[in-house]
């Protein structure tokens, strides 16, 4: 049975308590932590079965895994450890997965683990394409990293840099998508427009969003090219390919002088950006990056669905929404999950009429997988449900579908990577 949820109101002093609680866990260490407020305990860090691992490349000790299914159903994954970025596949559903092929030969410093996953793509021809951050040695610094392979998986090209300004600053939290004619799209936050901007003495809001793109199936990639100034710092970008083969694109924005809401562009060909739009308007004033991303997926006739966290005080929580117009409009949001709960960490996914939405929670001793539904376009939907319960470290869940199943992709480091069949 099926009921309208219908975003309301947080009135209550309780409530208005719990805002303040969870900003401040939400930001740390950029804010201070008020003396009688302190976060909740997360879950052990990692079980003691990786806390000794030996120098096997294993899944289950993993950092950062990401997946996705090929046009033949086959799952593949790729994930981080030891200095290296591993590929490996499964062809009954994660039951079993093959022998891991190593993408970097030569070992490097991988930022690989929450707002900033390892990401793997894979295009109509089987050709698998893998982006990573490489960690420098200034803090939060980094280069985006990208390999492929056209063999299946067995051998992958040496890693090139996409982001074509080599100076020690940050170009990190990178998103990736290809389309049908196997043009590869990557977009990232960039802060070498700050670090101009020191130089010259100027100010300098956030970071930057730029994005490049691979016409020769990630052979080499085009110079790049800044989308937006003053993105936020450190949540991840989001991207999904619209219906004409061009990316649609979702970042944390900073409007005026900190208002960390959403923003969206679309791409009118490979080289223009269009106009960037404001997707969210909660107003969430804070001085500092909450590490918390939006997500996106458009449907097969162009509408964009949207969904995000922020934490303003009258308007907090997880948020959906969707476009019917490209971004030039916004639905009102639908307020979801369970605020005092730390709902958190949202996916989004199309199919057809159906709507995915994926998110996690945490009661201060485990963590909670939720997820709900909507078979009519994000009109009506289901109530929320638990999927899974845990009490060890986990990373943010993923939702991915092999053209006729969606699944929840959900990664407890020490135990096997899970997928989960979600019901229409």
């Amino acid at each position: 049975m099926k009921k309208q949820i219908i975003m309301g109101k947080q009135k209550t002093l309780s409530q208005r308590l719990g805002v303040i609680i969870a900003s401040l866990v939400l930001i740390t260490p950029l804010l201070t932590h008020s003396a009688e407020h302190k976060p909740r305990k997360q879950p052990p860090a990692s079980p003691a079965l990786c806390s000794n691992a030996d120098s096997l490349a294993s899944l289950k000790c993993s950092r950062g895994a990401s997946s996705v299914f090929d046009n033949n159903g086959r799952l593949w994954l790729a994930w981080a450890f030891g200095g290296h970025v591993y590929v490996n596949f499964s062809d009954n559903k994660g039951k079993s997965y093959s022998s891991p092929s190593v993408v970097n030969k030569i070992p490097e410093a991988i930022a690989a683990k929450a707002e900033s996953p390892v990401r793997i793509v894979v295009d109509n021809k089987g050709r698998l394409f893998v982006t990573w951050t490489l960690k420098l040695a200034k803090r939060f610094s980094g280069h985006i990293r990208f390999s492929r392979s056209t063999d299946g998986g067995k051998h992958f090209s040496a890693p090139l840099t996409v982001n074509d300004h080599l100076e020690l600053t940050s170009h990190r939290f990178q998103s990736m998508a290809v389309n049908d004619r196997g043009d590869i799209f990557i977009a990232w936050l960039d802060k070498r427009d700050l670090l101009a901007a020191k130089k010259a003495g100027k100010p300098y809001t956030g970071a930057a969003v730029y994005y490049t793109y691979s016409d020769n199936q990630g052979l080499s990639f085009h110079p790049n090219i800044k989308i937006s100034d003053s993105s936020c710092e450190c949540c991840r970008t989001a991207m999904t390919m619209d219906k004409d083969g061009l990316p649609v694109i979702l970042w944390r924005h900073i409007f005026g002088k900190n208002s960390r809401d959403h923003a969206l562009v679309k791409l009118m060909n490979k080289d223009r950006v269009g106009n960037v739009r404001r997707a969210s308007f909660d107003n969430w004033q804070v001085d500092g990056c909450p590490h918390h991303g939006p997500a996106i997926s458009s449907s097969d006739e162009g509408i964009y669905h949207l969904t995000w966290f922020n934490n303003a005080p009258e308007r907090h929580g997880l948020f959906y929404a969707s476009s019917k117009d490209q971004g030039k409009t916004v639905s009102s949001p639908l307020s979801y999950g369970n605020y005092q709960s730390g709902a958190s960490h949202p996916q989004v996914l199309s199919s057809g009429e159906n709507i995915y939405l994926l998110w996690k929670e945490f009661d201060g001793k485990q963590s909670s997988l939720m997820t709900m539904s909507s078979s009519d376009k994000g009109n009506i939907w289901s109530v929320p449900k638990v999927l899974l319960q845990s009490s060890s470290a986990n990373e943010h869940p993923l939702l991915i579908h092999d053209g006729q199943q969606v699944y929840a992709a959900w990664h407890r480091r020490g135990e096997d990577y899970r997928l989960l069949a979600l019901k229409k």
